[in-house]
This record gives structure tokens, sequence and C-alpha cells, in this order.
């Protein structure tokens, strides 16, 4: 049933959750990543998930494998029409509320008030190419009241990694509106921008990209998590029902930029985290807001296993070598209050660390209290085609700054 147009509350409350945010790309020149087709289907990306609509959500469809969402396994789920998926029940909520909203598990590319029904509103389609994907896609959908003068084109999709473990891809082909006219948008702008990320149902689990709740929830099509050349591109790890930053194995990836890496999260007080970006000999580490970090675990099996720690001198405003070997996998506690900064020197040349695998340097951190995180990672670099290693004070530093922040999630109870 139609809802009438001037009848259509909005109201969003806003809850004081600990959050995690990553830094967006800058807006690149490479065209936003494609959308999976040859689904078959009219569209080419499956069969109608439902027919034209305004906040419906299709019948309960089953996946073609288990999967573990933070403790719970599912086996079936719900495709709504605003964006997301649901595994408990539909959802027919047009305007987004921040993570964590209730116990309802949802995974959202794009939580907004999309509208199916004009006869140029595109439509939700659902495709299981396979034993091991499930693909829902929502192409070239507009926005409420029977709105195409801006429409979207994105989708999700699910990839088994077997025993519940799973990865979660969003892929943004073309964002052109965030707000539906009843969640106090005009002409698909304003008002209350869409929200996209995960929500583990339990109050605790997590998950918002950068952008959300506000305009810039567009350069999701231009921005990425797992590289420059992939604009658009959005994929992260659940595995045994945990988020990233949980464990080594699954360690905390950042926002990756050409300039480098750029983490900013929730922390408790004694939790390590576990971050990795490319590798490279060294690495600063920056605290730029939040509380100081109190101790750090760098990777084991890496050349000798030995690292050189230099820490900050204000008054030269430069590191200085501390005279501290830090050996991997040792806990290294910075003392009384912490440290805002430190860099890591010593990983080998010879090593020939990959620097594409996002598990080749994690990184675990703790911090001297509670409370939002703002922190860089900037690798330290040198060419390799050159005979020596040059001092540090010559090093090529890749990355400095944050371009920009996102709200997001990995919240623990207090």
């Amino acid at each position: 049933m139609s809802r009438p147009y001037h009848k259509k509350p909005f109201s969003v409350a806003f809850l004081s959750a600990p959050l995690l945010a990553f830094a967006l790309v800058a807006p690149s020149t490479v065209s936003a990543i494609p959308l999976i087709d040859g689904l078959g289907g009219p569209a080419g990306y499956g069969e109608l998930a439902m027919l034209p609509n305004d906040d419906g959500s299709s019948n309960q469809l089953n996946l073609p494998f288990e999967v573990n969402f933070f403790g719970n396994t599912y086996n079936s789920f719900f495709i709504n029409t605003n964006g997301n998926i649901t595994f408990n029940a539909p959802v027919r909520s047009y305007t987004p509320s921040p993570f964590p909203i209730s116990n309802q598990p949802m995974i959202a590319p794009y939580w907004a008030d999309v509208d199916t029904r004009c006869s140029t509103c595109g439509s939700v389609y659902v495709a299981a190419p396979n034993e091991d994907t499930t693909v829902v896609t929502w192409n070239d959908v507009g926005y409420y009241y029977q709105d195409s003068s801006r429409t979207n084109n994105f989708q999700l999709v699910l990839r088994n990694q077997n025993a519940g473990n799973f990865d979660v891809e969003f892929r943004y082909d073309r964002l052109e509106w965030t707000t539906g006219d009843a969640s106090g948008g005009s002409g698909g702008l304003g008002g209350t921008p869409a929200q996209a990320g995960y929500d583990a149902g339990d109050g605790t689990n997590y998950f918002a990209l950068p952008g959300s709740f506000t305009a810039a929830v567009l350069n999701l099509q231009d921005t990425s998590n797992v590289s420059t050349s992939t604009p658009g591109l959005w994929s992260f790890a659940i595995r045994e029902g945990a988020l990233p930053g949980e464990t080594p194995d699954n360690p905390l990836m950042p926002v990756i930029t050409n300039e480098g890496f750029v983490f900013d999260f929730n922390v408790d007080l004694n939790e390590t985290v576990f971050v990795d970006p490319l590798v490279a000999i060294g690495y600063d580490y920056i605290v730029n807001s939040g509380p100081n970090f109190a101790s750090v675990v760098l990777p084991t099996g890496i050349g000798d296993n030995l690292y050189d720690l230099w820490l900050f001198n204000t008054a030269l405003g430069a590191f200085v070598d501390s005279g501290v070997d830090i050996t991997g996998g040792d806990i290294y506690n910075f003392g009384s209050g912490g440290v805002d900064r430190f860099r890591i020197l010593g990983i080998e040349t010879s090593a020939l660390l990959d620097p594409t695998d996002p598990t080749a340097f994690v990184t675990g951190l703790t911090f001297t209290a509670a409370g939002q995180v703002n922190m860089n990672q900037n690798p330290i670099s040198i060419d390799t085609g050159t005979s020596s290693v040059p001092e540090p004070g010559t090093l090529l530093l890749l990355g400095s700054g944050l371009l920009g922040l996102g709200a997001a999630k990995r919240a623990r109870r207090q």
C-alpha cells in the first residue's frame, strides 16, 4: 500500500554510542567500480526481488551458504527496498537510524528512501550465480516520492569463505541522491542522508562507512578500502563472527590513499586493536587526537624479528633513535602517560614483503584510555633499486594527514 505523501513522518533518534571512523580517499580519476552483471533476468542482475514498491521487502530468501554474523548463524535473509538486507525480519524504515539501532541484524550498502514505483525508477534484483555467492542489486533506483531525476546504482555481494566465514562487498557504480522527500530531503539531497554499513543487532558490533548521514556519503563511489585503483569498491571480512581488528588474522584495514594509511577508531582501555596497511621498511604511528599509545606488539617472523624504536623529540622536532630493540611478538609498553607518536624501523628490504598482502605487517596497539582515536600509520619507503639504505632523515615519508572523516563502528559495552 502506498503512503500519503504529506503523512509520512520522519524522525531520527541519534544514539550516543562509541564510533570508529576512517579517512576518505581523495576523489579518483579512475571510473567507479562496475556492478557484477551477466546474472540473467531482465536487466542482467538476476531475478526481480520484488515488484515496484515503496518501503517494501522480499519474501524470506534462502542463502546458498550459512553465515556466522556475530555469533548467530543464518541461512536466509530479506531484501528491503530501502537499500539493505536483514536476517530476522523485513524492515520498512525509510529514514536511516545510526547503528546500533535494535536487535535486527542488517547489512546496508545504502540505507535510504528508495522508491521503485515510477516507470524510470529502476528495480531491485537478486541472484546466486554459484553456491558461494549471493548478489543483490539496486539498479538505477530513484527516491521517494517516485522521483528518478537522480538515480543510484549499487550492489551488495556476499561471498562464502566456509565454516560460516564470509566477505561483505559493497559496489557503488553511481550515486546521485542521498535523501528521500519524506526524510527531509529536497531534490534527492539534504535532510537525513543515507547510511551505509552493517549492524549485528546486539548493540555492540556495528560499522558505518565514511560519509554516512552527511552529503559526503556520495563519495563512496570515489573511495575504497581496497585500492586507489578500485573506487566504489568496499570489502569487509567477517571471520568467526567477528569484525576486523579483533585478531591478527583479521586486522583492521585502513582506507588506502596515494599518501598513506589512516585509521580512526574507538578503543576500550587495555583493548588490543590490530591494524595493517601495506608494508615498507618502517612506519610512523601518530595519534592526531584521542588517548596516547600505551603499548605496541609487532609481528613475528620478519627478518631477524627485531625492530628499532624511535621516539619523537619535541625540542628537535624530529624522531630520535631510542636505542631500544623491540622483539616481534613481545609487548612493549611506553610507560606512564604513553606517547602520541613513535617510529618503527628495521624491516629488512631482504624480507621482500608483498606490498599487496593485507596480513603482511599486523600491528597490535593499546591505548592509555578509552575513547575515540584518530591516528595515522604512515609508511616509510625507499627506492630498493639503490645500493644503500639512506638514513632516516632522508627516508621518503608517505602520507601525513586525514582527507576526511566518516562514522563507523567497533564499539564495545563499557
